[in-house]
């Protein structure tokens, strides 16, 4: 049965984003062919088409990471899963498990290896990860990429201790995953949006306690108040350099500040240099590994945690959720569905 698949050309915008038929592919020895189901949008989706992702696409690559899909053929050495699995990939194609080399950062589905904005994809044996049995297709197609780099901000190199303080900053999807994660965990969860509807979202998601930024310019010092002037022990950096310093103004002796993507800072701007004050340690993660993933899916399975869905459109409707994700301040994941 044939299909569509979508086709990116970076540096176009949305001009770029182009349908070819498709025919159902045949899986190499160690591949696996799924029916897509669903896919989701991240951020890196927006960078890839405009040419600002550090990895450039591939000229005419499938876009988007994240998707969901059942399986529909198997290569003649694949063992990790068989026809019928309801199945996704990897952000990394081949990074299983362990510290990140270079070469497998530059293997990436959506910008490198054809992803999941199509009828069929293909993915490679190493990357399959089985998803949540509870989770419709639509929540399943989100946990790829934002779900897996808040769930490795949490949990690695250590995780969160029950009873720790986590600040989480922005209220993108990272930062919604990285809320209902230390939930999971068993931390406080303080958050930082930009309007009050946000903040009592945050609150319903499970957020302790929420400041709205635009009503409280000088977030830190209403965080150090709420933590008796000690500061949080983690802080999940979903915005970047223009809040870098306020987190660390917000963090505690010895804090841990993960910063997620590359935020670039609006030209001519200024900002503090972050470090001065506490003893703390300020690291950049890439999502994280096949392990990771798995880890995650058992912890979101054994506590029925579903991600959070802004909007879902068709498959031929594409450019629409490109549009809404860009355009239409989402709260939560932007999906497309397939038929």
């Amino acid at each position: 049965m044939s299909g569509i698949a979508y086709r990116l050309e970076p540096m176009r915008g949305l001009d770029g984003l182009t349908t070819v038929p498709q025919e159902v592919p045949r899986p190499g020895p160690n591949q696996v062919v799924i029916r897509v189901r669903a896919a989701s949008l991240n951020r890196r989706d927006l960078m890839l088409m405009d040419g600002t992702y550090p990895l450039p696409a591939t000229p005419g690559i499938v876009p988007l990471s994240d998707g969901v899909g059942e399986v529909i053929a198997v290569g003649d050495t694949v063992t990790r899963a068989v026809l019928g699995d309801r199945v996704t990939g990897t952000y990394f194609v081949r990074w299983i498990d362990g510290p990140q080399r270079l070469p497998q950062v530059v293997e990436q589905y959506g910008a490198t290896f054809d992803g999941m904005l199509a009828t069929y994809a293909v993915l490679e044996q190493d990357s399959v990860v089985h998803v949540p049995a509870h989770l419709t297709d639509v929540e399943a197609a989100t946990l790829t990429c934002a779900g897996v780099v808040a769930w490795s901000a949490l949990t690695k190199p250590v995780p969160v201790a029950p009873g720790a303080s986590v600040l989480t900053v922005g209220s993108g999807t990272v930062a919604l995953f990285a809320v209902q994660h230390a939930k999971m965990l068993g931390a406080r969860v303080i958050s930082i949006t930009s309007s009050p509807d946000k903040a009592e979202r945050l609150r319903k998601l499970g957020a302790d306690e929420v400041i709205d930024r635009t009503a409280t310019p000088d977030w830190d010092a209403a965080v150090l108040e709420l933590t008796d002037g000690h500061g949080v022990e983690h802080v999940v950096e979903a915005v970047g350099l223009p809040t870098l310093a306020t987190s660390v103004r917000s963090a505690g002796y010895n804090a841990m500040i993960t910063m997620i993507g590359a935020a670039e800072l609006p030209d001519g701007r200024q900002f503090e240099n972050p470090f001065v004050g506490p003893y703390l340690a300020i690291r950049r993660i890439a999502v994280g590994s096949r392990t990771d993933f798995e880890a995650m899916n058992r912890a979101v399975t054994e506590h029925r945690l579903r991600p959070v869905i802004d909007r879902t459109f068709p498959l031929d409707e594409a450019a629409a959720a490109y549009r809404h994700f860009r355009d239409g301040n989402p709260f939560g994941k932007v999906v497309v569905t397939m038929p």
